[in-house]
């Protein structure tokens, strides 16, 4: 008989997920009392939150309780190194049907474990709740080990535009998965598990960036946060963008394109940022510039190749 959410409680799936975590050097007080502690080196902490629901953000049919559970981790660490910090601690809340097997549940935690054993960080506490569909809350915390946080107001006129990480390659998955293949694995397996490059965050802030954000909505949406924040006009050029071979076959099986892919692709989770021409990292591939607004392009705006995009940017939530 397979045991689920209901047969073994509340306590019991709380015993089950958090049986052997790992447990870093920021964690004073792990799960097991009423709230963790987490050490704040400095004096500041950095914090994110993202929802994961079953139907709209994963399908079961497409992605096992592990994939899910490294992506809903991958997404929120991808924040706070955006921020130029180091991620310390997960905290977790979880919904599932009474019928959901624990198995499930305890897959999805390894995950969520294992996601947060690439940077370190641990999970240091959570909650669970009957829900009629799959949900999960990772809230994120991390250090800025004294430095400033990197915002999406700083960029500068003069700047150069830079990325380090993978554009496209999940928005390319989806759209193998929703016509019902299951290949190229490489892009299934990057819509799956998204694989931000989130040492480049604090090395771009010890590099001294002056304004960065992850791509979770595209790069054009995103990017568009950047120059409304900073009031700049930021120019994408395509040229600079390569098209890996994986994202030109799927374009050319489904009719689709390949550079936008890259443009307004979500949830590979890359790192953008805006740095002076000379403290660009190593790793970091230059895409693009930073100039002042006008009247024909005013500030807050997002060009490519000098045009304004008249293509959908990227994702939005509430609206489709």
């Amino acid at each position: 008989m397979t045991e689920t959410l209901g047969s073994t409680g509340e306590f019991g799936l709380i015993e089950a997920v958090t049986r052997g975590l790992s447990r870093g050097e920021d964690v004073l007080v792990g799960p097991g009392d009423d709230a963790a502690v987490v050490a704040v080196p400095d004096g500041r902490m950095v914090i994110t939150t993202d929802l994961l629901v079953e139907g709209r953000h994963f399908r079961q049919d497409w992605s096992s309780a592990y994939d899910v559970g490294r992506k809903a981790a991958a997404q929120n660490l991808a924040d706070v190194a955006a921020m130029g910090a180091r991620p310390t601690a997960l905290v977790v809340g979880f919904g599932g049907p009474a019928d959901l097997p624990t198995a499930w549940a305890v897959e999805l935690n390894q995950g969520l474990s294992d996601e947060a054993d690439l940077v370190g960080a641990s999970i240091v506490g959570g909650d669970t709740v009957q829900s009629d569909k799959i949900v999960v809350s990772v809230t994120a915390f991390g250090s800025l080990d004294g430095r400033q946080p990197v915002l999406r107001s700083g960029a500068r006129p003069g700047d150069e535009l830079a990325f380090a990480g993978r554009l496209g390659w999940a928005e390319a998955g989806y759209a193998v998965l929703t016509r019902g293949f299951r290949s190229p694995r490489t892009v299934v397996d990057a819509h799956r598990r998204p694989q931000p490059p989130y040492a480049e965050g604090p090395r771009a802030a010890i590099a001294g960036a002056s304004s960065m954000c992850d791509v979770s909505d595209g790069l054009i949406a995103d990017l568009r946060h950047l120059a409304e924040a900073s009031q700049v006009v930021i120019d994408v050029r395509t040229r600079a963008l390569a098209i890996p071979e994986p994202l030109q076959a799927v374009a050319a099986a489904t009719g689709l394109d390949a550079l936008t892919f890259v443009l307004t692709g979500g949830e590979d989770h890359a790192l953008v940022g805006t740095f002076e021409p000379a403290d660009v990292p190593d790793g970091w591939t230059v895409i693009g510039t930073v100039a002042e607004g006008n009247q024909i392009v005013p500030g807050g705006t997002v060009t490519v190749d000098g045009e304004l995009f008249a293509a959908e940017a990227g994702h939005s939530h509430f609206t489709s």
